[in-house]
């Protein structure tokens, strides 16, 4: 049964921890950091293990060593085993990739979450991901292995990526392309099977092209050649073409950079593009309002300077909004926050900034 990523969540809700689950799919489409990122927002910790990269038997269950007082071997727990007792989820990474005689330390860890006699903490989950399709070098599976798993074929949707890039700070140019052009987020499933040098754009390649270019407003020649050699010179040339046509800034920008030297480009843009960046800073209000209190909830401190900055900008942009000619624009940007869809943005609004709030839900009244 193929799944997306809101299937995969319920799955994870609701299958007990001692029921073993086995994503199929892919590489490079998320599978790793979608769990990391779940879990680690409910607080639980991942270990992920790669096994394709494990030699031997010893990486997984720790070295041997004689016990002194029993005159017995004993072995000591590798660096990943949980020893304060709390639940972690355990990660089986490239699973079908694995030597035999690493599975078969991994049948004795999924039947009787053991490891060399020593029992993972009650409530830790096993979850495994295990690589499809003919481009890889694969180990058979046992089926008996295979049996104490529940499986599914995890294809997480472009829709998905989207609202993790969004909640993620992925740079707004990439955002736009991908949605804009859905078939480039995934082009490495066409991948030329002779050619493994040729490079073709994944969820993966995506995330390293924003860390390159999330903090550099203007692309030049050499940061096409940087960006060709992650994502390929087809999509690099697609990617570039757009963003030539497309001058809208980025929620982030608007927010967060120099509102003056943002405010020329605003005013150069059709309403359409003034409709999809209101969309763009409702989402990125929302993300800065999770992003707070999910600070509370691990007991930290919020960065009350950047905050205040950012809501010094929103003012100023709903100067920008209010103009004569704009108050259609106006009415559009604050009615999205008039549903659940943003209710992060409204909560952080309403406790940080009631000015802001009553300004932007006085007119709301009026529509």
């Amino acid at each position: 049964m193929i799944i997306d990523a809101k299937l995969l969540y319920f799955i994870l809700d609701n299958t007990p921890a001692e029921q073993n689950i086995m994503l199929v799919g892919k590489h490079g489409i998320g599978k790793s950091r979608i769990l990391e990122d779940y879990y680690s927002a409910k607080g639980r910790k991942v270990v992920t293990l790669f096994l394709g990269q494990m030699s031997d038997p010893g990486d997984l269950i720790g070295l041997p060593e004689k016990n002194n007082q029993t005159g017995r071997t004993d072995f000591m727990p590798p660096y990943w085993f949980p020893v304060d007792d709390k639940p972690v989820v355990l990660f089986l990474d490239e699973l079908n990739r694995a030597r035999p005689e690493v599975l078969q330390t991994v049948m004795d860890l999924t039947l009787n979450r053991k490891l060399a006699g020593k029992s993972l903490p009650k409530g830790s989950r096993i979850i495994s991901a295990v690589n499809n399709g003919n481009e890889y070098q694969l180990t058979d599976l046992d089926p008996a292995l295979v049996s104490r798993f529940n499986i599914y074929e995890f294809s997480p949707t472009v829709e998905d990526w989207l609202e993790w890039a969004e909640n993620s700070g992925i740079d707004g140019r990439i955002i736009s392309f991908i949605s804009e052009n859905p078939d480039f987020l995934d082009e490495a499933d066409i991948q030329d099977e002779s050619n493994n040098f040729e490079r073709h754009p994944d969820r993966r390649s995506w995330e390293r092209t924003s860390e390159i270019i999330k903090n550099v407003r203007t692309l030049t020649n050499n940061h096409r050649v940087l960006i060709g050699g992650i994502i390929g010179n087809r999509a690099t040339s697609f990617f570039f073409e757009f963003i030539s046509q497309s001058q809208i800034p980025t929620a982030k920008e608007v927010l967060e950079d120099d509102f003056e030297q943002i405010l020329h480009e605003l005013e150069s843009l059709e309403s359409i593009n003034l409709v999809e960046l209101n969309e763009s800073v409702a989402k990125y209000l929302d993300y800065l309002g999770k992003s707070v209190d999910d600070t509370k909830v691990a007991g930290q401190n919020d960065s009350s300077d950047e905050l205040e900055h950012v809501f010094s900008n929103l003012n100023k942009y709903l100067d920008f909004l209010e103009n004569e000619n704009r108050k259609e624009l106006m009415t559009h940007f604050i009615s999205l926050f008039d549903s659940k869809k943003f209710h992060n943005a409204q909560a952080l609004i309403f406790e940080k900034q009631t000015d802001i709030f009553y300004r932007m839900f006085d007119r709301l009244k009026e529509v």
